[in-house]
């Protein structure tokens, strides 16, 4: 297979790798991303990182907060000029105000009459772009809600009320008191903001996706030329220290540094006066997974021809 700028260039925005150790990964998996990148990984080049790490976009996530629920939008710009102009910082708020009313899905809200306008999400995007000048979107969304609690948020990187680059909901079931609840909700999703976790329970990952992590750490300790059974529990180890960092209640709370997350959960309880259960979280992270242009690339090549 012919390994293309394009492939290599997909698995170093992934990886982090140089490109002559992507251009070799690649060629060793025949092309195939996902294997170049465990290749990469298993030799020790690419660390276990988050595909979406080292991708951008420009634009705005949106965010919307009602009684026990709260919405995140992302609508994309082509620049990061256009994100700063109050025309789109306003549509960007008012889209993240209608969500609220719908099912969280990016159909209902494009559908949807925008708040403190008489056309559609997508009409007065439309509109927008036809003024402006620059192409926009409106990528993606999620909404959470809760029958009794506080369904808490946190926006990073602020541009603006409600307006920033990533932007976090913690949703918190409890019949305890809502400013307890808001305060520990806030900063778990400030935790969350800075450790990006992949699921709040150990069951939650995917299996594919710790089945992955198995076989490139087995893998790796079996280079090491000890026993099987060594071997097993290296992984074992592993394996544990993969569960401990990527799922949220077992996290150490960045708050304080010491605390598990589900024990300072546990801990807000006595200032909420009830139970608190953690029914989901969302991060959201503007420009995740959308290829950067390929003339970066391409400059990138030429310029390292050049020396």
């Amino acid at each position: 297979m012919t390994i293309t700028a394009s492939l290599v260039k997909e698995l170093r925005e992934k990886s982090g790798a140089g490109m002559m150790d992507c251009k070799t990964a690649l060629t060793e998996n025949n092309g195939d991303i996902e294997a170049a990148m465990d290749w990469l990984r298993s030799k020790g080049i690419a660390k276990a990182e988050k595909k979406s790490g080292r991708v951008a976009a420009e634009g705005l996530i949106g965010m919307a907060q009602g009684d026990a629920a709260a919405v995140l939008v992302e609508v994309n710009s082509e620049t990061d000029f256009v994100a700063k102009n109050e025309q789109f910082q306003d549509i960007v708020r008012r889209t993240a105000e209608t969500a609220l009313g719908t099912d969280g899905s990016v159909e209902a809200i494009s559908a949807a009459q925008i708040a403190g306008g008489e056309k559609s999400v997508a009409d007065t995007l439309t509109d927008a772009i036809a003024t402006i000048g620059e192409n926009m979107t409106l990528r993606r969304a999620a909404r959470l809600s809760v029958d009794k609690g506080v369904v808490a948020t946190y926006m990073h990187n602020a541009a603006g009320e409600g307006l920033g680059k990533i932007g976090v909901l913690v949703a918190l079931e409890s019949e305890g008191d809502p400013a307890a609840l808001a305060a520990i909700g806030k900063q778990v999703a400030m935790h969350v903001a800075a450790t990006n976790p992949l699921a709040a329970t150990k069951e939650e990952i995917p299996a594919d996706v710790a089945d992955r992590e198995r076989a490139i750490y087995t893998e790796q300790a079996a280079e090491s030329g000890k026993p099987a059974e060594i071997i097993e529990k290296m992984v074992e180890g592993r394996m544990r220290k993969f569960f401990e960092e990527s799922v949220l209640l077992s996290q150490t709370f960045v708050i304080d540094g010491e605390t598990k997350v589900e024990q300072a959960i546990k801990n807000a309880e006595k200032d909420a006066g009830a139970p608190i259960a953690l029914k989901g979280f969302v991060r959201m992270a503007l420009g995740e997974g959308i290829d950067k242009k390929e003339d970066d690339f391409a400059a990138e090549v030429a310029s390292m021809a050049k020396n």
